[in-house]
């Protein structure tokens, strides 16, 4: 395995969720970080680790602030994106997904850096519609996949779905790079906003559960396995990361006794999920709030898919982190806030 130990590490995404265990990762190790943070904005899930991390103003939408920020022989990690499921919010996640991804590129191409690790996810891959037609069907789905146009979908899995194709536009032309794509990432951090919205609903003690499939891994192995692959002698591939694959209601129960809360006891079927979506969006509207409940999560709560994320165990020997020990973890963390 050739390590990258002495290389310069730039970040972008640092202030987010994942983009900040990444930079604690990279800073633990010794090796100099730097990231992108917009001039206007705080350094967010980093602020713990602000102090040690060189700080370029700009933005991938901003070609120069780019330039400036990433040198040769720099490994780059490309974590910045919207993830949200408002239809608001579109227009948005075209230009920092797809366009910002694509900066990131041409940036990496011209400077020379070393490598690119491009942070994904599992909606990248798509999810095909069951051969039998029925959405009760269970669909595995692994890094052989092909992309398929379906309801399944949502805007933001087309969205990163064509990023990965920059990123691969970008392999192409030589640039040395690869890429990992999450299920729903479970840790520390914001706990209003994205997966980690599950610990806070749980210990509402909300009583309703979803009828779906939920796949599910460890920030902390997304940092390791991205890092690993960034400092072995692998390129031009993807890897799925998924922990394991449990219907809802089962990770809602191990997260209520691990916050020693009640677990929800009410299944909401597939039907009345489809049923529910249109009021939220009205009364979201009319209290000017974002929806508890958009068409496309409640297409997702109720889907059938399991993701293998088997693959950088072959190539790496990796190995995932226990769900009880990362729901440990995280209760811990959430209590203490």
């Amino acid at each position: 395995m050739a390590s990258s130990l002495r290389n310069p590490v730039f970040i972008t995404g640092a202030t987010g969720f994942i983009g900040s265990h990444i930079a604690r990762r990279y800073l633990a190790e010794g090796q100099p970080v730097s990231a992108l943070k917009r001039p206007d904005s705080g350094y967010g899930m980093a602020a713990d680790v602000a102090d040690q991390i060189t700080w370029y103003a700009g933005d991938i939408l901003d070609i120069p602030s780019l330039e400036a920020a990433i040198h040769p022989q720099t490994d780059v990690i490309h974590a910045a994106a919207i993830v949200s499921f408002v239809p608001k919010d579109r227009d948005q996640m075209e230009r920092i997904n797809v366009e910002g991804t694509a900066n990131v590129v041409n940036v990496c191409l011209n400077a020379g850096v070393r490598k690119l690790g491009f942070v994904s996810s599992v909606a990248a891959i798509g999810r095909p519609v069951s051969k039998g037609g029925k959405t009760s069907d269970l669909i595995h789905v692994d890094e052989t996949q092909k992309w398929e146009e379906s309801p399944n979908n949502s805007t933001y899995a087309k969205t990163k779905y064509r990023a990965e194709l920059e990123v691969w536009r970008g392999v192409a032309e030589g640039l040395n790079a690869v890429m990992v794509n999450p299920s729903i990432v479970l840790g520390a951090g914001d706990w209003n906003r994205s997966s980690l919205q599950l610990i806070k609903y749980v210990h509402d003690e909300r009583p309703f559960y979803p009828a779906g499939l939920v796949n599910y891994v460890d920030v902390l192995d997304v940092t390791d396995a991205l890092v690993s692959l960034m400092q072995a002698e692998v390129t031009a591939r993807r890897f799925i990361l998924n922990g394991g694959t449990i219907p809802y209601r089962s990770l809602l129960e191990q997260i209520a006794a691990e916050l020693g809360k009640r677990p929800p006891t009410k299944r909401v079927s597939p039907t009345l999920t489809r049923l529910l979506w249109p009021l939220e969006a009205i009364r979201a509207r009319v209290l000017g709030k974002q929806p508890l409940i958009t068409r496309e999560t409640a297409r997702s709560s109720s889907s059938m898919y399991a993701y293998d994320g088997l693959q950088i165990k072959q190539v790496l020997g990796f190995q995932y982190r226990p769900l009880s020990k990362t729901l440990k973890r995280v209760a811990d963390a959430f209590q203490q806030t």
